[in-house]
């Protein structure tokens, strides 16, 4: 029997760079080799294993489709103090299987075929493809593009702007008059702005994170995803959540039980339980692995490699500077001889072909020190004086 052809949508659709990397390294790991691994989008905390004996037998069946009450009930006091406006947890916030799902949900129950997305790079990998999967146009911006640069891009066919806040892969944070601007602007045209926040608590000691839910706190025309998998420390777990206006949570619950029925019931159960002493256990460690990541990119900068502004999450995105190699050309031989894995900048935009990704989320900084002098020495070894 012929394999089965796959749709023509799915010939458009890539595999997630940065996904495909790290399967690559796990592959390697099995197989005995030691990887330097900087291409891991998370950060490893100490967490103790959960407990699930404490927990009553109805964790094992379906919850609401919009997830576990309690949790809604944490979150929306959560996004409260964290962002200052309120949320419903009846009406306004949905639990959703990892924000990813949360982010494609939203661009499946608001765009028509051919409608357009606008993204800012570098952008996250999957934004793109996302749309796509929704029949919908993405419509990029090169990394040295404004915020003021994004009306340009506006045509009759726009129908959203998506933002990563704290930025994945710079480590920037959307200034407040950035965000007026980006508020102003989707206003005036009737559009969404999806705001991605995942990284909301890597931000420095002492700094507060500035949600784009602040400047609407109607929730007229901002949908808010975000994660406990990163905020807490375990990716692994896939528990996001979105918070929009009332309207659009009740075609996100259409498609999630059509999808998944809801999140999982038991982790969601213990999270809600457990809210305020998880949180309590990472927030130093957040606050740890920023401070690492701009030691971090102070050692690139002490040998002459200079780094995309930023100072969150646990991500730099240095220059490649003087390397004749491309990105992608850069990352492969970078691991082939160095045994470090990174993530070729040009997953995050065609813009940003001279960049690297390096995450410093999941190695200690003994290792990511290491790998750093590897980069570093690929630079010059590669540049236009050099003799690789």
């Amino acid at each position: 029997m012929a394999p089965l052809r796959p749709s023509s949508l799915m010939d458009g659709i890539s595999e997630a760079a940065s996904i495909k990397q790290n399967n690559l390294v796990y592959e390697l790991q099995a197989d005995g080799a030691d990887i330097i691994t900087l291409s891991l989008g998370e950060a490893f905390f100490d967490i103790p294993a959960p407990a699930f004996e404490e927990l009553t037998p109805a964790v094992h069946h379906y919850s609401h489709t919009r997830g576990v009450p309690l949790l809604r009930q944490k979150l929306a006091k959560y996004h409260e103090m964290t962002a200052g406006t309120p949320a419903d947890p009846d009406r306004e916030i949905m639990v959703t299987a990892g924000s990813k799902s949360g982010t494609f949900m939203t661009l499946a129950a608001i765009l028509e075929p051919g409608d357009e997305v606008i993204i800012p790079e570098p952008l996250w990998v999957s934004y793109p493809d996302q749309v796509r999967l929704c029949r919908g146009v993405p419509v990029t911006l090169p990394w040295h593009a404004t915020v003021d640069d994004i009306a340009a891009r506006i045509t009759p066919r726009t129908r959203a702007i998506i933002v990563n806040n704290p930025h994945n892969p710079t480590g920037r944070r959307l200034s407040d008059g950035e965000l007026r601007t980006l508020h102003a602007l989707v206003d005036a045209h009737g559009l969404l702005l999806i705001a991605d926040e995942v990284y909301s608590e890597f931000v420095p000691d002492d700094e507060p994170f500035r949600s784009a839910a602040a400047l609407d706190p109607d929730k007229r025309h901002t949908v808010i995803c975000n994660s406990m998998s990163k905020n807490f420390g375990i990716s692994g777990w896939r528990v996001g959540y979105v918070i929009a206006h009332e309207s659009l949570i009740r075609q996100l619950a259409k498609l999630q039980q059509h999808l998944v029925t809801c999140a999982p019931t038991i982790l969601c159960q213990y999270l809600a339980e457990h809210f305020e002493d998880i949180l309590a256990r990472t927030r130093p460690q957040i606050r740890e692995v920023v401070r690492r990541r701009n030691r971090v990119a102070e050692a690139f900068a002490a040998r002459g490699v200079t780094s995309m502004p930023g100072d969150s999450t646990f991500y730099l995105f240095p220059s490649l500077g003087s390397s004749r190699l491309d990105s992608t050309e850069f990352a492969a031989e970078l691991l082939r001889r160095y045994r470090v894995s990174t993530v070729a900048g040009v997953s995050y935009g065609a813009s940003c072909d001279r960049f690297l990704r390096v995450s410093v989320g999941a190695e200690p900084e003994e290792r990511i020190l290491r790998g750093v002098t590897a980069i570093c020495d690929l630079i010059d070894e590669t540049g236009t004086g050099g003799h690789g």
